[in-house]
């Protein structure tokens, strides 16, 4: 199963959805190459553990820049969490990751979070609307690893108030791909499995 959300399973309804799927007193990896400046002591990581815990999961910090990717396969429950998109893009290419997060959506539960959610879609032209600073990599091609068609604009409530024109930048985008964007606010998701898609709301 594929859990693309806004930031974590931060609400009871999000974390109870996802429970459900979840076999207890399993393995998760809770993985921070996304944060390429503060790694395992990114602020929300000890709530992301803490989260994965009350599932009654034992819970492991992995970051993609120092560990193989097929470590990954050694766990029931895997959480990427936020950052900068362009940053994990380009290591889950260095690493050849691709395959080992596809093997994870089909047979596992993976769940991917604000830049780690845009990265497993279709793209990051989106957000590159909104933050072209990010990309500071300069990296040409934005094609997400398309584990799935279905893309989020993770914090909407949050960043309307950050960013000026935001929804107005998000519906230019879906004129133009011809598609929906789904506006999750923080605790809100979009589970996917197979091919049955539930979204979660607050």
């Amino acid at each position: 199963m594929l859990v693309l959300c806004s930031n974590g399973l931060s609400s009871e309804n999000l974390l109870k959805a996802v429970g459900k799927s979840v076999k207890p007193y399993g393995a998760a990896a809770v993985v921070v190459t996304a944060d390429h400046e503060y790694k395992e002591k990114n602020y929300h990581v000890n709530r992301v553990a803490g989260e994965l815990r009350s599932l009654n999961l034992r819970t492991d910090i992995l970051d993609l820049d120092k560990i193989p990717a097929e470590n990954l396969l050694n766990y029931d429950v895997v959480e990427f969490i936020g950052g900068n998109p362009f940053y994990l893009l380009n290591s889950i290419r260095e690493h050849h990751a691709a395959g080992v997060l596809k093997s994870l959506a089909d047979t596992r539960v993976l769940i991917c979070w604000s830049a780690s959610a845009v990265v497993f879609g279709p793209g990051l032209e989106l957000v590159n609307m909104y933050s072209p600073d990010m990309n500071f990599l300069g990296l040409k091609d934005l094609s997400g690893i398309n584990l799935t068609d279905i893309e989020v604009l993770s914090h909407y409530e949050r960043f309307l108030r950050r960013f000026d024109r935001f929804e107005e930048k998000c519906q230019i985008y879906e004129r133009k791909h011809a598609k929906k964007v789904i506006r999750l606010n923080d605790g809100e998701g979009v589970l996917i499995d197979g091919g049955t898609i539930e979204i979660c709301r607050i």
